[in-house]
Order: structure tokens, then C-alpha cells, then sequence
């Protein structure tokens, strides 16, 4: 797999980087790579308009996560949990109206430790309610084509970097 865009590579542990993929395919195994690297706890947020594929990007990470079962966006059940070598939970915050309704609805507790939760439409719950997650930014180039940025917030992120980079070269 290759990709047609980089960010330059910055002194800072938390610096990003940004790969293209040209098909729901590419884009569902390129989040797959990243899923191997995931470690208990990590919140991964999931960012991009309507049709750009966060669900894909779901469905393909948790592939790498050992995820055996169908992966659909939880429009209308909030948050999905799948087994795999570690639970992943999906969220959809689309209808969210705050970070109160987030705690109410156990969006956000202490059970997510043990797993990986991936949150669509991330942008909803405020970055002070989750501070430490790992930012994947999804632009719609053209009809296929898809740039995906990955940002992590904390130094020990850096291995999804690492990933993105592998899946790359």
C-alpha cells in the first residue's frame, strides 16, 4: 500500500501523520494495522463529515483487533461492544448533546480500561472529557480517495505512527 501525502516528521512525541487511501478497502486495512498496536485503555476518536468513513475505519481496526463479528455504526444504540484480543467499543456520538449526557449514558466509564473504545463523531464530547485519545481525522478527497491524519496526545501514542508508517511503506 502506499500514500501520496506526509506530514513532515517533528522533534514533538505527539506529531502527527497523514496517508491517503483510494478505496473503502485500503481505508479498512490501513485502520487494521493500526488496530494490532492498540493497547488496553486507548481511545481512539474518529472525526470527519458524514460519508467520509468512520465506520469503515472501525470496521477495518477492528479486524486488527482479532474482531470476528459484523462491525455496524451504533447510530441508535450509542455505544457497541465487540470481543476480540481486546473488547472494542464503538461509539456514535452523532445525537449527543454534551458531555453530561455522555456520562449518563455510560459512554465514558471505567470498563473502557480494559479495552479499546472507537468514538465516531468525536468532535461531540469535549477534549477536556477525553484528553489522552488518539485523534484520526478522516477528509473526503473525491468519491474514493480519503486522507486520513493521525494524531496521537501522548508520547506512548507514538506506536500508531509507527503503524501508519509500516502499513506505508
Amino acid at each position: 500500500m502506499t500514500a501520496d501525502t506526509q506530514l513532515p516528521q517533528s522533534a514533538d512525541p505527539r506529531a502527527g501523520t497523514t496517508v491517503e487511501t483510494s478505496s473503502a478497502d485500503q481505508t479498512r486495512d490501513f485502520a487494521a494495522a493500526l488496530g494490532k498496536v492498540a493497547r488496553p485503555g486507548d481511545r481512539i476518536a474518529l472525526i470527519g463529515p458524514l460519508g467520509a468513513g468512520k465506520t469503515q475505519f472501525a470496521k477495518g481496526f477492528a479486524v486488527g483487533l482479532g474482531v470476528t463479528e459484523v462491525v455496524n455504526s451504533p447510530s441508535f444504540t450509542l455505544m457497541a461492544e465487540y470481543s476480540g484480543r481486546l473488547p472494542m467499543f464503538h461509539q456514535d456520538l452523532y445525537r449527543l448533546n454534551g458531555a453530561e449526557e455522555a456520562i449518563a449514558g455510560g459512554l465514558v466509564d471505567e470498563r473502557q480500561l480494559a479495552g479499546v473504545t472507537l468514538s465516531e463523531w468525536a468532535e461531540r464530547l469535549p477534549a477536556e472529557i477525553d484528553p489522552e485519545r488518539v485523534t484520526v481525522a478522516i477528509e473526503v478527497v473525491d468519491d474514493d480517495t480519503r486522507r486520513i491524519t493521525i494524531t496521537p496526545s501522548r508520547p506512548d501514542q507514538q506506536r500508531y505512527i509507527g503503524a501508519a508508517e509500516g502499513w506505508r511503506a
